[in-house]
């Protein structure tokens, strides 16, 4: 199962996401000078506990995209559902980078204040990326087994 390229690409694209539950994915300063953190479940002022805003359906995209990602690991004998489970997936990581940035652009307009984005921002972009590198590994197996079956 973990020898397959496409395993380790989906292995990655489960590790990339889950570091999105550690770090802050930006920074708002708003026009007062407070400071707010912008992480996966919503918006909060630096050194203090709670949150200030709630953002419950990043989360929720967010979870859905690990769990994807973690159990088309398992689903090696069972190829072309692998593939169209990526593909899903990819669809619900760019609309997750597309909730985030909608939230943190309101935000920003309401606080009326300067965004600034970390580098944690792109891991959904490059967990895309990735996981388009695993449809095309388990492309090339799926090619791979229907070769054989013909020479049978």
């Amino acid at each position: 199962m973990i020898q397959r390229i496409q395993s380790i690409y989906l292995l990655i694209v489960t590790l990339l996401l889950g570091s999105l539950f550690a770090f802050p994915l930006a920074e708002l300063l708003s026009s007062d000078g407070q400071l707010f953190i912008f992480n996966f479940n919503g918006l909060s002022i630096e050194n203090e506990a709670g949150m200030y805003l709630l953002t419950i359906p990043p989360v929720v995209l967010l979870v859905i995209n690990i769990l994807i990602s973690f159990v088309t690991l398992f689903f090696y004998k069972k190829r072309v559902l692998q593939m169209r489970l990526n593909s899903f997936n990819i669809i619900l990581l760019l609309g997750y980078v597309g909730l985030n940035y909608y939230y943190i652009h309101n935000f920003s307009k309401q606080l009326d204040g300067i965004v600034s984005y970390h580098v944690i921002a792109i891991f959904p972009l490059i967990a895309a990326i990735f996981t388009y590198l695993a449809i095309r590994a388990i492309g090339k197996d799926e090619a791979l087994i229907r070769s054989m079956d013909r020479i049978r």
